[in-house]
Formats: C-alpha cells, sequence, structure tokens
C-alpha cells in the first residue's frame, strides 16, 4: 500500500508543480538536474567536482559532460584544487552566478504562487506533513549506500572507549591527505578533544560519533563558546568511505537541535573555505557567514571564515 501511494503522490507533485518539463515551467534553458547543480555551485561557490557528484548522487561521466557545456557557456570555470591536484574546483563565473540567481528567484516565485492558493490555516498542516515525510523517508534511506547493494544504516550515539582518540587520529589524517595541513591541526584538535574531557558539562556540551552499518563514520562536538549563551560547533568529520549518506547533514542537525534544547541562544562556528561541501552543509542548514580573515595555518595559506546560526 505504501508504495501504491508514494508513486501517486509522485506522479501528483510533478505534475504540480511542472517538474517534467522544468524548463518550460520556469521559463529557463536548465534541465532540473543543471539547475540544481547550479543551486549547489551557488550555495558552495567553490566546490570540488568529487564533492557536488557525491551530494548529488550523479554519474561523475555526466556531470562532467554537465559541467563541460557550463564551462562553453562561461558559467563555471574549472581546474585543479590548490589544495589537492588531483581533485578539480569548480566555481561559478558573475555570469553563472547571475543564473543562479534567476533561477532561484523564479522558483521562489513558483513556489510561492503555489502556496498562495493553499488557505492560511491550511499552510502550518501542510509544513508538518511536509516534514514528517522528510523524517520518515531520511529514516528508512539515508543509510542505504545503493539500491542495489546492501542496506547500510546511519546512527547517532554518544561517545564511547576509544572514541575521542578515533575523533583526533581521523581529522588529522583526512585534513592532510585531502589538504596537506601539517602537524599544527592535530595539535589543534587534540587541544580540543582534551579540553572536551578533562571539562565537559554533560547539560551544555556533548560530542556524536555517526557509525555506517556500524562502523565509525564521522563526529561532531558541541561546547561552550566564550561568550555566554553561546555554544560552538567543533570539529564535523566525516570519513571519506562514508561519504554520500547525508551524515553530515545529519551529525549538524543533531547539533543544532542539542544547542536548542541547552536553551543556547546561537550556534557559532570557525572553518575554512577551502572546506567547501562543510560550508553548503552549514548554508542548507541555516549558519550565515558573518566575518573572512586570511591566515596562514597548518602549513598552508588559508581563509578562515566566522559562521552564525541564531537559535
Amino acid at each position: 500500500m505504501a508504495i501504491k501511494e508514494i508513486r501517486e503522490f509522485n506522479r501528483f507533485y510533478t505534475n504540480l508543480i511542472g517538474a517534467l518539463d522544468y524548463s518550460r515551467h520556469l521559463h529557463t534553458p536548465f534541465t532540473l538536474t543543471e539547475a540544481r547543480v547550479l543551486y549547489e555551485l551557488a550555495h558552495a561557490p567553490r566546490t570540488d567536482a568529487a564533492d557536488l557528484r557525491l551530494e548529488l548522487s550523479l554519474d561523475a561521466g555526466y556531470l562532467s559532460r554537465m559541467l563541460g557545456r557550463f564551462e562553453e557557456r562561461q558559467l563555471v570555470t574549472r581546474g585543479p584544487s590548490a589544495e589537492d591536484a588531483r581533485r578539480q574546483r569548480i566555481e561559478l563565473t558573475a555570469r553563472g552566478r547571475e543564473a543562479a540567481s534567476l533561477l532561484e528567484e523564479r522558483s521562489q516565485e513558483a513556489v510561492g504562487t503555489l502556496v498562495d492558493r493553499i488557505a492560511p490555516e491550511d499552510r502550518p498542516r501542510l509544513t508538518e506533513a511536509l516534514r514528517t515525510v522528510q523524517e520518515v523517508l531520511h529514516s528508512g534511506v539515508a543509510g542505504t549506500a545503493r539500491a542495489d547493494g546492501p542496506a547500510e544504516r546511519v546512527t547517532l550515539r554518544g561517545p564511547g572507549p576509544g572514541d575521542l582518540g578515533w575523533s583526533v587520529e581521523r581529522n588529522a589524517a583526512v585534513y592532510a591527505e585531502e589538504y596537506g595541513w601539517n602537524e599544527e591541526y592535530e595539535t589543534l584538535v587534540a587541544r580540543i578533544v582534551a579540553d572536551f574531557a578533562a571539562t565537559r558539562d554533560p547539560e551544555r556540551e556533548a560530542m556524536w560519533i555517526a557509525e555506517l552499518d556500524g562502523r565509525r563514520a564521522g563526529c561532531v562536538f558541541c561546547v561552550r563558546d566564550k561568550e555566554p549563551g553561546t555554544a560552538r560547533l567543533r570539529l564535523l568529520l566525516v570519513d571519506p568511505p562514508a561519504r554520500g549518506h547525508g551524515i553530515g547533514r545529519r551529525l549538524v542537525e543533531q547539533c543544532i537541535a542539542f544547542a536548542r534544547s541547552a536553551e543556547y541562544r546561537d550556534l557559532v562556528l570557525w572553518t575554512n573555505d577551502v572546506l567547501g561541501h562543510a560550508r553548503s552543509i552549514y548554508q542548507r542548514a541555516g549558519f550565515e557567514l558573518v566575518a573572512e580573515q586570511p591566515h596562514h595555518s597548518f602549513g598552508k595559506d588559508l581563509v578562515g571564515q566566522d559562521w552564525h546560526l541564531e537559535l
């Protein structure tokens, strides 16, 4: 019965929003997939092709051809990543940003027109139903690696024996391999984790381990900031073999939910502009970029970024 209802809803909704004829529906030359790629690039304007492919579950060849067409139309530029020549950095041009902005404006208008048809008293019921659909489907499929592969479940839990040490080791190893960061970063991570272990207030601070099919796959910390009433998200990590399962998003959502339950007013974080995929997760969660500052750390010239979320 669930299969029949889901398929009927899919047919109803795709027809309602014009998804089958997306380009004519929004008066745009882009297909639905092309528009989604532009959206992702606009919300993480400097990102790697590999991260984009994993985020959208696209075939590598298909994405490469699409980006080639974008490049011919001067919507994007492509080149080797400054941190890892094996990875391809994608950036929107001014023309690309303009196209993405126009798509966003038309999409907002289209959905706004749809919402205007709904009685005001029915809108809260609609939004709650949409949240329920996302939560139920997410809990059922977010941990599945592939439709034809074994089911892999994603779970979040508190720290157990060895987890703090694992978070230090994996952070240091992953950032050394992918970005060439030196032992300064491992020293910073070790200090953060040691401080958490030594002074943690269980009512106001927490750490989560993400598991994929029972194996450690990621982590995040929520700790008190020096500013009263403010929490800080730290050390978000998704282990490379576990990427593409929505783990980073779930860890960030868990951190936000905890900060709210602990009655913090604000949640802040510090990251670097080279971490494009993480930045896109923060943006989707509602964080806003409030400051940038060039610095030389971990053996690299970087641009540090401060992000803020009002709870």
